[in-house]
């Protein structure tokens, strides 16, 4: 009996623990802004159209090979794959191997970029896969509507590292490229930044800590399909499961979980509580922050995360954008020139960055 009793208590303090402390306080509900600037869906009157369907196809494919190897603990070969997706694409920029302020990285300059107009740049993969490789479609265009160097950091990964990590990695790069170009040290003009789901998290944290530590802020951010709250507390992560053939295959075994487990499942494999705000943009402070564009499909899972954040960040008076796509894949702005959606959204953040440029 005193077993079944202590048994009960330690299973009461571990539920109190994971409620308030490790998932905590609810993110508030914010209402959408008024503003229309500030929110914007677009339409695909016609459907999605042929080019979607084979990109469909082609995420399903490569989802085959990935999700069994991450499963398998084959990290690695996981990783291989989703390397190369570039393979065999031609780009006109050149991409340099360096050393950013000790994190591994590459410069990705387009013909007549300056190098001292810069963009950081910080790749998606769940925070587990993905490097500047498998994201040069994306650091290519960056590169080009923007006339900037962009340095594209390979942070460091889960499972072998922590979340903690790869945050420090972005800080430092972040540092490094005030003060340094793809030609050494040289002032900074403009400055940029960007991220795509797990780099889009990570952009969202740096800028928060960029400003409460005073240094020089991005002119302005783009991120694609962030994941800015890691309590999973969106009800697009359920609602929109069916819809989202990349997500789905990764987050529908997490899904399955009581949100207690998912809770702890997250304390191991990050070593950082979900509701931190460094792990959780959405649930820190969102006033004062540059100008942000954020894009998100109305079909993925994190759709919640972008228009959460968006709304709480207006209500704190800061000026952020979301823009909509219905029926698209997660970060569908990375199969750029095959999707003619991919192409509508780059011309907006080409017209975002502009709007932000100095002369």
């Amino acid at each position: 009996m005193y077993l079944l009793i202590l048994s009960l208590l330690v299973a009461l303090a571990l539920w109190i623990f994971e409620r308030n402390y490790l998932r905590g306080k609810p993110p508030e509900n914010h209402t959408t802004p008024t503003d229309p600037d500030a929110v914007r869906t677009f339409s695909c009157a016609n459907g999605p159209g042929p080019e979607h369907e084979d990109v469909v196809r082609y995420v399903r494919q490569l989802s085959r090979l990935i999700s069994p190897s991450i499963r398998k603990q084959r990290i690695q070969a996981a990783r291989d794959v989703v390397d190369g997706i570039t393979d065999g694409r031609k780009y006109t920029s050149r991409f340099i191997p360096i050393q950013a302020g000790g994190v591994p990285a590459e410069w990705v300059v387009a013909p007549g970029a300056s190098s001292a107009r810069r963009v950081l740049y910080i790749h998606g993969g769940g925070f587990i896969l993905g490097s500047p490789k498998s994201h040069r479609t994306i650091t290519s265009q960056f590169s080009e509507i923007t006339g900037s160097a962009v340095l594209a950091i390979d942070y460091r990964l889960l499972p072998e590292n922590k979340h903690m990590d790869s945050v420090e990695d972005c800080r430092s790069s972040y540092r490094w490229l005030l003060d340094n170009g793809p030609n050494g040290p040289e002032p900074i003009q403009q400055l940029f930044m960007g991220g795509d789901s797990a780099g889009g998290n990570l952009v969202l944290s740096l800028t928060a800590w960029i400003r409460d530590n005073d240094l020089r802020t991005a002119n302005a951010v783009v991120a694609f399909s962030p994941l800015t709250d890691s309590t999973f507390s969106g009800s697009s992560i359920r609602r929109n499961e069916a819809t989202d053939v990349m997500l789905a295959p990764v987050l529908k075994p997490l899904r399955k979980l009581p949100r207690f487990f998912q809770s702890w499942w997250v304390v191991f494999a990050h070593r950082m509580r979900p509701s931190n705000p460094i792990a959780s943009p959405l649930l820190g402070d969102l006033g004062n922050l540059p100008p942000i564009l954020i894009q998100a499909s109305e079909a993925e899972m994190l759709l919640d995360d972008a228009r959460r954040y968006v709304n709480k960040a207006c209500a704190s008076g800061s000026p952020v954008k979301l823009q909509t796509w219905p029926h698209m894949l997660h970060v569908w702005q990375i199969f750029y020139p095959e999707l003619p959606q991919a192409g509508e959204a780059w011309a907006e953040v080409e017209k975002f960055l502009r709007s932000n440029s100095t002369s």
